[in-house]
């Protein structure tokens, strides 16, 4: 067994609940007080790791986009964090009633350009696995245009590549949207953010 000096530096300690640090002063125990050894609470490398391939997983469809669909497509018990952005459709613009965004791609240059910012994604970030679904044709109010999902180990890689990829995704991928508005007029909707957009 390791002696207490040996696992120090290694764990904390919490009396009566308390975390307390113990340097070269003594500490005053009370009849009744509970002490705790606090290991790291969570964190560190696996060490049973299993192979496991990375997927990206594209997918452009017309139909209704489920969240928990694309979650579960990157799930992987190596990963211990799931980040998801989900962009959906709002009820107005600039004061006009939006009643549905109508959505159209470039395929299959836009599938292209999604695989080219997963593989920017895995150049930056320690990321398992990567879903992109993106909805055409008519988006509801409420409802789902795009869904990201990313799987880690951690929680920031995800984070951060997820955050990423809608960036990119709405500078770089040739779709393009327009507003439907209650007053039966629509508007297909300039993208400032894409890359060769001049500046007004």
């Amino acid at each position: 067994m390791e002696r207490l000096a040996d696992v120090r530096n290694q764990v904390i300690f919490a009396v009566r609940q308390e975390y307390v640090e113990l340097g070269d002063q003594l500490l005053l125990l009370q009849s009744g007080d509970e002490i705790a050894v606090i290991p790291p609470i969570s964190g560190g490398k696996d060490m049973n790791e299993v192979e496991e391939k990375s997927k990206d997983i594209i997918k452009f469809t017309s139909e209704k986009l489920s969240v928990d669909e694309v979650s579960q497509l990157v799930i992987s018990p190596l990963c211990g964090a799931i980040s998801l952005f989900v962009g959906t459709t709002r009820n107005n613009f600039e004061g006009k009633k939006v009643i549905s965004l109508e959505y159209e791609a470039y395929l299959p240059m836009a599938e292209n350009e999604i695989r080219k910012i997963c593989s920017d994604m895995r150049q930056k970030w320690p990321v398992r696995h990567i879903a992109v679904f993106h909805r055409l044709g008519l988006v509801p109010v409420t409802e789902a245009s795009v869904i990201i999902a990313v799987s880690s180990a951690h929680r920031a890689a995800s984070l951060e590549a997820v955050s990423y990829a809608i960036d990119a995704l709405k500078a770089r991928v040739p779709i393009w949207k327009k507003e439907i508005y209650e007053e039966s007029s629509s508007s297909w909707k300039r993208n400032k953010e894409c890359f060769w957009a001049t500046s007004d």
